[in-house]
């Protein structure tokens, strides 16, 4: 069976984090901790021209349920909606991620994840989106899932779908 096409991702991406809403504070620094995991995936797969942009809004459930109602039909909250950029959008614009915070939070006390960790995963998981990943067949969510996996391993952070820790990197 032949290689999925993977997207280009550009060399650059750069990135910028809005506080939209809901309580972030247990998150030290939450602009760094994006700021890595966009250079993370920069680092692994950039191999594309040129440069990216990305937003990053911190939100609340609120305002996640009510995009996600809009946009998707499901008028609930989840933990992240990814927003590729469309027609008309500024030059290099790749789209927006959005986080909503009581549900980031909830799930990383139920996983027993630390939560700058789980950001950083639903982070990475959205810019995938972006750039065309998805998880709706078994092989496209397993080529999805070892990428995230990767470039998780090489911020620190445990793999998200078994909690075990990478042993090595390809750095």
């Amino acid at each position: 069976m032949p290689e999925p096409l993977q997207p280009a991702v550009p060399r650059v991406l750069e990135v910028d984090v809005v506080e939209d809403d809901g309580d972030w504070s247990a998150l030290a620094d939450a602009k760094t901790l994006i700021e890595q995991a966009v250079a993370a995936i920069a680092r692994e797969m950039g191999g594309g021209k040129g440069a990216g942009a990305i937003a990053v809004a911190l939100s609340s459930d609120a305002g996640v349920e009510v995009l996600n109602g809009q946009f998707r039909g499901k008028p609930t909250p989840t933990n992240v909606l990814s927003f590729p950029a469309g027609e008309g959008a500024p030059d290099g614009f790749v789209g927006d991620v959005i986080l909503a915070a009581e549900t980031v939070r909830r799930e990383a006390d139920e996983q027993g994840v630390p939560l700058a960790h789980h950001v950083q995963h639903l982070v990475v998981h959205g810019i995938l989106h972006l750039f065309g990943y998805d998880h709706i067949s078994a092989a496209d969510a397993e080529l999805m899932e070892a990428i995230e996996i990767s470039i998780l391993s090489k911020l620190g952070v445990a793999n998200p779908y078994t909690g075990a820790q990478e042993t090595g990197t390809n750095d």
